[in-house]
Parts: structure tokens; sequence; C-alpha cells
């Protein structure tokens, strides 16, 4: 890549909306995930007796379903970002692109 072409994707308004929703939207789903993980995490370090109460009359624990779905969440935001990311980010990403299609 030449400099000029580098300098000029970095001016574009367009590759800094991007820039600024992409991190922005990345940050939030990861703070919510991490903290959803860590609070996992502490309620089995500090208060394990919680997630050891019994379902029923069977073995499973509470524990069981907090995990699994923990897991599920897990997937849907890596899907909702995927989505995100497909719809408007490539969006911007195709104009971005056509913005300095004379350069290339």
């Amino acid at each position: 890549m030449n400099d000029e072409l580098v300098q000029r994707i970095k001016n574009n308004p367009k590759y800094q909306e991007l820039v600024k929703k992409r991190n922005g939207f990345a940050l939030k789903l990861s703070i919510f995930v991490l903290v959803m993980f860590y609070a996992f995490i502490l309620t089995i370090a500090f208060d394990p007796a919680v997630l050891g109460i019994k379902t029923g009359e069977g073995v499973m624990t509470v524990a069981f379903p907090v995990a699994a779905a923990i897991i599920i969440i897990g997937f849907i935001t890596t899907l909702i970002y995927v989505k995100r990311a497909n719809g408007e980010f490539e969006d911007l990403t195709n104009e971005v692109k056509a913005d300095v299609k004379d350069l290339l």
C-alpha cells in the first residue's frame, strides 16, 4: 500500500465512522460477556452454595442451567456482532472502498 492511499483512507469520514461504531459496539459486547463470565466465577468462588441448590428431586443443580445459559448467550452475542458486521459495517467498508477506488 502506498502512503497516499493509507492517508486518504484514514482521513475519510466514513472510515472514521466505521472505526468508531465498530470499536464501540465490540467494546460493549465484550464488557457484557466478561461481566457475565466473571459474575459466574465470582459466585463459584464466594458463594458456591447458591449454584449447588437442587432444581428438583434429581441430581441437577442450578449451576448447570446457568452455565448453559452463559454459553448460549456467548454464541448469541457472537451472532449479533457477525450480523452487524456483515450489514452496517460491511456497507461502510464498501463506501470507503468506493471513495478511494481511483488510487487502487
